[in-house]
């Protein structure tokens, strides 16, 4: 397949850990300076998306979904392998990630825009289309620690949504707030949906992915699976949950 064509490639990624239990003495230090216990979390991922395709994640939890997110969206870094994205990515997952507590709402539209890939003219061009979309009034000014959870969220969406990203990255819960905000981010969603827009769903709602799927991928203990048509791959994955594989 041309690169011209894909939007997201990943050729052997792969992600380890180093798990951190009881903080150890300076003498098991020196005497155990060789011993780490390691977990990998994804093992030698290959996969290519192509610009406009509509991808599943399916898998239970601690399959490797989060950690393959992170590394697409460039959260984090494989430790081994190539990842080569096509244009801006934004995930809609960990919608408050980027505040600073102690800025305001205003100053955290400006940081967290420029986290994910805004120019500063581009912030200021559509501040009023993000204030106006969180509808959070006067709060914009107040710092970002006396906010609920619910205001940073709606806040988060705005700003990620207003960035018009290349490829977006969600999940089925991430309609938030109120019921009225819920009813908003869910038709903004569906704009996105209806566009030329590479969008990678996670979810656990198999409903809700053949309806919007054209493709599926399955994770488990950190391997990619399956990758293929909606129907074919969660079919094979409800079966291997019916038989406790």
């Amino acid at each position: 397949m041309s690169n011209q064509d894909l939007a997201i490639k990943l050729v052997g990624v792969s992600k380890t850990y180093q798990l951190h239990h009881e903080k150890p003495t300076l003498a098991e230090n020196i005497v155990r300076k060789n011993k780490r216990e390691m977990f990998t979390a994804l093992k030698n991922v290959n996969l290519e998306i192509k610009k406009g395709e509509k991808i599943g994640m399916v898998g239970s939890n601690g399959s490797g979904k989060t950690t393959l997110l992170k590394i697409i969206s460039g959260i984090s870094t494989p430790t081994k392998g190539l990842v080569k994205t096509w244009g801006k990515v934004v995930s809609l997952i960990d919608l408050s990630a980027g505040f600073h507590p102690e800025l305001t709402g205003r100053e955290n539209v400006f940081l967290n825009g420029l986290l994910i890939g805004m120019g500063r003219e581009e912030v200021r061009a559509k501040y009023g289309q993000i204030t106006n979309f969180a509808d959070i009034g006067e709060f914009i000014g107040a710092p970002m620690y006396t906010y609920s959870s619910g205001m940073k969220l709606r806040l988060g969406f705005s700003i990620a949504v207003a960035a018009d990203p290349d490829i977006l990255i969600l999940d089925e819960g991430t309609a938030v707030g109120d019921e009225d905000f819920q009813h908003k981010s869910s038709q903004k969603i569906d704009e996105f949906f209806k566009q030329k827009k590479t969008i990678i769903l996670v979810s656990h709602w198999m409903d809700y992915v053949r309806e919007h799927c054209q493709k599926v991928v399955l994770m488990k203990n950190g391997e990619l699976v399956m990758f293929g048509k909606t129907d074919r791959v969660i079919g094979y994955y409800l079966d291997q949950i019916d038989s406790g594989k």
